[in-house]
């Protein structure tokens, strides 16, 4: 379930959401009966929370979704990529604090090239 902020994507609207977004965009790949998976939603929840304008956020349910996830390489869940342009920028798989979450989405962010 998505929470604030957080956009549940499909395999239909992937590429429209995801790859077509101006913004920088973290995707959890994720299932109901992945332990970890809930362990790490309130954190997505909360990044999309403070990011909310800076950082699109959305959800994959890879039980429901096939395709996105193999066209990923998507093995082990929860798997959280962060796109910039259309591309894979970085990824973390399994679950991991939200310092580490945030770390990476601000990473992300700092490569974002300034419009004038």
């Amino acid at each position: 379930m998505a929470g604030l902020g957080v956009l549940e994507v499909n395999d239909a609207n992937f590429d429209q959401e995801v790859l077509g977004s101006d913004l920088p965009v973290l995707v959890d790949f994720w299932a109901v009966w992945c332990g970890p998976c809930k362990a790490i939603a309130p954190i997505v929840d909360s990044v999309a929370t403070a990011y909310a304008g800076k950082l699109k956020v959305a959800k994959v349910n890879v039980d429901q979704n096939g395709a996105t996830p193999s066209r990923y390489g998507i093995r082990g869940i929860p798997a959280l990529l962060f796109f910039k342009g259309g591309k894979v920028a970085d990824q973390i798989i399994g679950y991991v604090p939200q310092d580490v979450v945030e770390d990476k989405v601000q990473r992300l962010l700092a490569q974002v090239p300034q419009t004038a």
